[in-house]
């Protein structure tokens, strides 16, 4: 046997020094990853390490935000604040209580001016990647919406916490500061957080219900209950296969001035799905190359892709036309086939819902029955109608179905989730219609707002954007904006009124409405209300719907229109066409098109106001004039201004006045 030597003087075998180094440099190994325990409670890697004291001390749900890292972007500048860092950070979260957690909303205070490229295992409330998060943001989960108990999961760390990794960009923070949000907290209903608790990069805050706040009665269900929107879909799993499922996708308008024209849906796959066939809708492309030379491709080798309706990460999807409601196979479905019109329950509840169905097609390794996923990023629109903004979707308990045997049995689907979308209010100078005004003691008219639908499209080099319209004679808001200059200018010489070099731009506006006061007597007024339609394609079912404010209440009828109180205020009417006049036409050539000007279609009737019970009516002080005005859903651009009442107009008198002046001018002239 070979011996060492060491100073000592011992004499230490070398079979035996090898295994004393070997379990010096083992028993190494075991302190540096044990020291290195980067992982949550329970999850894989993390070796059961224990929870930190903060979530331990917390009985209810625990939040946590960490700022990881961050990297200088180009354009590299000398000002701090126009400099941008690419940044790493970890949130968490974790049902710490005794009581599960449904649809859990986070709210991330940023104040960096951040946007957010992605974060894992969760989506945003406010819109889809990458997301301007200046003012802070609302995650919510995605798959996972619920965050169950530690008791009823035996303590299974991946179904009672969300962990969540944030990518984004920042702007404005010094090299050496730590860029930290503003706070943390869960925005779900009966839930109170104290301020979050700092620590450097890292803050954290426990949750806990309030318990004044009580909890809804009602059925207790599996999932999520279902929330009330403008726009409601629900997109339900009716049939499953290993590597197929039959959806159907149900959109019901909820609100009661909500509507929709040849709406257009698009949403998002993230796990390679694609679309086979569907019935009650069709998508805008089909490129069977796009699925050949995909995942889809591969892995479907003996699928005739030419059939397939679409492979497209986000497909366009839109209504079918009312000629397909009876075809054998893309039509014979209930709601569907309506050319996307979805009309205000009010006007019509058979008309507010449509539908369709849409056979998927999954990818590995989702090949069973229950690896179910809703596609998202859900979003609709219309031609000319209300902008919505959709919600993520959230998993709720299976939709019901009358039996289809026609049994007194109720038939369920597979799964369910709902994605509520709901009305924005429309940005300045975003309209898509606007309203003038004009009155029986004023000549003027008060057009458009220069621009109220926007001139992002035209020469403002030849045109002011920010100078307010020329006023204009009535009979002017007949012709089309490219033929009121002459007029414009006539009638501002006529009335001496200055005339700028450069005049101001168009509205811009494909659908114009006016409001001319009529009649202004002591009990009562008339006002006339005409919409132009300058677009060169008709509107079906059309409808207007205004708030009179003070005046509201007077609203007694309207002769060419049927008109509506909306509940539960009864403050805003609702107006549409009588039968056989539920159609505004859409702009025509004159009767000879090289001399006369465009003709624009138009509807109009007479309303009739009270001015019973309410004082301090002032028709010509703006009293007489709709505070808020909707076609269609949109709400339309007011002018800023109100026509003025000139001195050589009387206040109107009422029908008995006029008789007695009548009386006494017939008794003078028989004394003469």
């Amino acid at each position: 046997m070979r011996v060492i030597e060491v100073k000592t003087g011992m004499k230490i075998p070398w079979d035996i020094r090898y295994s004393l180094s070997l379990l010096v440099l083992l028993s190494s190994i075991l302190v540096l990853c044990n020291g290195q325990d980067y992982g949550t409670p329970g999850e894989d890697g993390a070796g059961g390490a224990e929870p930190t004291p903060e979530m331990a001390r917390c009985n209810g749900i625990f939040m946590s935000y960490n700022f990881g890292s961050r990297e200088r972007e180009y354009p590299h500048v000398k000002n701090v604040t126009a400099q941008s860092w690419a940044f790493k950070a970890n949130a968490m979260i974790v049902n710490a209580g005794k009581e599960e957690l449904k649809g859990w909303q986070m709210f991330i205070g940023f104040r960096h001016k951040e946007l957010i490229v992605s974060a894992t295992g969760v989506s945003p409330m406010d819109g889809d990647y990458p997301l301007d998060a200046s003012n802070g943001t609302t995650f919510i989960g995605s798959p996972n919406t619920d965050l169950k108990t530690s008791i009823e999961t035996a303590g299974d760390f991946t179904q009672i916490s969300t962990n969540i990794e944030i990518t984004g960009t920042l702007f404005g923070v010094a090299k050496g500061a730590t860029p930290m949000p503003r706070t943390i907290k869960l925005t779900n209903d009966g839930w109170e957080c104290p301020a979050a608790t700092r620590k450097g990069g890292s803050m954290h805050v426990c949750c806990k219900r309030n318990p004044k706040v009580k909890n809804k009665t009602g059925p207790k269900t599996k999932f999520a209950a279902r929330r009330n929107g403008d726009l409601s879909i629900i997109y339900d799993v009716l049939q499953s296969f290993d590597s197929n499922y039959l959806a159907q996708v149900t959109i019901d308008n909820d609100n009661p001035l909500g509507r929709l024209d040849r709406w257009n849906l698009t949403f998002e796959w993230m796990r390679g799905e694609f679309i086979n066939t569907m019935r009650g809708a069709y998508t805008h492309k089909k490129d069977p190359s796009e699925c050949l030379y995909s995942k889809a491709g591969q892995y479907y080798g003996d699928l005739d892709f030419s059939k397939v309706m679409n492979c497209q990460k986000k497909p366009a999807i839109s209504d079918l036309p009312p000629d397909k409601k009876d075809d054998e196979v893309v039509g014979k479905l209930p709601f569907c086939c309506k050319n996307g019109t979805l009309l205000p329950p009010l006007m019509d509840p058979s008309k507010a819902r449509s539908m369709f169905q849409l056979q998927v097609f999954k990818l590995p390794p989702d090949l069973n029955r229950t690896a179910l996923h809703p596609p998202l990023n859900w979003k609709i629109d219309g031609i000319l109608n209300p902008q919505y903004k959709c919600r993520p979707p959230v998993r709720v308990d299976p939709s019901q179905f009358p039996d289809p045997s026609g049994l007194l049995a109720i038939t369920y689907s597979i799964a369910s989730w709902q994605v509520v979308c709901n009305i924005t209010k429309p940005k300045a100078q975003a309209s898509r219609c606007c309203v003038s005004f004009s009155a029986f003691y004023n000549n003027s008219a008060v057009p458009c707002n220069t621009c109220a639908c926007g001139c992002n499209d035209i020469d403002t080099d030849t045109c002011d954007a920010h100078r307010n319209p020329l006023l204009l004679p009535p009979d002017a808001l007949l012709v089309p904006f490219d033929n009121r200059t002459l007029k414009a200018r006539a009638w501002a010489k006529q009335n001496h009124m200055p005339v700028p070099k450069k005049l101001p731009c168009p509205d811009n506006c494909g659908v114009s409405i006016n409001w001319h006061v009529s009649t202004d007597y002591k009990n009562g007024w008339t006002a006339r209300l005409t919409v132009f339609n300058w677009r060169n394609f008709a509107f079906e079912d059309w409808f207007v719907a205004m708030d009179m404010g003070k005046a509201s209440p007077g609203y007694e009828n309207v002769y060419s229109f049927n008109g509506t109180r909306v509940p539960p205020n009864n403050r805003t009417v609702i107006f549409q066409g009588l039968r056989d006049m539920n159609y505004l036409v859409g702009q025509v050539n004159g009767t000879n098109p090289l001399r006369d000007p465009p003709v624009p279609g138009k509807q109009q009737s007479v309303i009739s106001f009270s001015k019973k019970n309410i004082k301090g009516l002032n028709i010509p002080g703006g009293d007489g004039f709709p505070t808020r005005l909707f076609f269609n859903g949109e709400e339309c651009a007011l002018p800023k201004h109100f026509p003025k009442k000139s001195s050589g107009h009387r206040r109107g008198i009422s029908v008995f006045m006029s008789l007695v002046f009548a009386i006494v001018a017939a008794f003078a002239l028989m004394m003469d």
